[in-house]
């Protein structure tokens, strides 16, 4: 859907996980994502009564459902879906954007986390809520493909870790080299988990 097609409300929740992706959530103010929404200032206080805590956790919501529902379209894209094939094209979604538009975007829930997971339980919670939105549907990719259901939960925490991990690195180093290298280094790896039968 695109944004213009949205209500005001979602709006706001997807221009909040917008200037929380680039900004953080402390330098990432209501009357920000009201404007950034084209919404109302008033609307803010009548759809998140909890205010920006409440936007906070519904924007980091979002963020952790939009990853989760990119997996299906990542293996829509290969010809022979394979893990390492998986994680290469959940990296190439940063690198494709870090070579469009720059290093300033990175991901809301890690955003989040790192500004609120010790001031804000609720915050918290929905940070963890978000990767297991994330991490559930990756590790079902990887048992659909063959890995080993006892195997495939821990393989999706190693991908989305080292994805985070490697897009902090770029931001820092203005390089996609770090996201570069753990599609590299992980793909063999991910591919080896691959129940071969017979």
């Amino acid at each position: 859907m695109a944004v213009s097609e949205r209500g005001p409300r979602e709006r706001m929740v997807f221009s909040a996980a917008q200037l929380i992706r680039r900004d953080g959530v402390a330098s990432t103010g209501m009357r920000e994502v009201a404007a950034k929404a084209r919404a109302p200032r008033g609307s803010l206080q009548h759809y998140f009564p909890g205010g920006k805590e409440q936007l906070v956790n519904e924007a980091v919501g979002w963020a952790g459902r939009y990853a989760g529902n990119r997996v299906a379209r990542f293996l829509a894209a290969l010809p022979e879906p394979t893990p390492g094939g998986l994680f290469a094209e959940m990296v190439r979604q940063w690198t494709d954007e870090y070579g469009a538009t720059g290093f300033a975007g990175g991901c809301p829930v890690a955003a989040a986390t790192v500004d609120c997971a010790e001031s804000s339980a609720s915050t918290r919670e929905a940070v963890a809520a978000a990767f297991a939105a994330w991490t559930g549907p990756v590790a079902g990719a990887l048992v659909d493909m063959g890995v080993p259901r006892e195997r495939a939960g821990a393989l999706a925490t190693l991908m989305i870790s080292a994805l985070e991990g490697a897009i902090l690195m770029a931001r820092a180093e203005r390089d996609v080299r770090a996201l570069t290298t753990v599609a590299r280094e992980l793909g063999p790896l991910l591919d080896a988990a691959v129940r071969q039968d017979g």
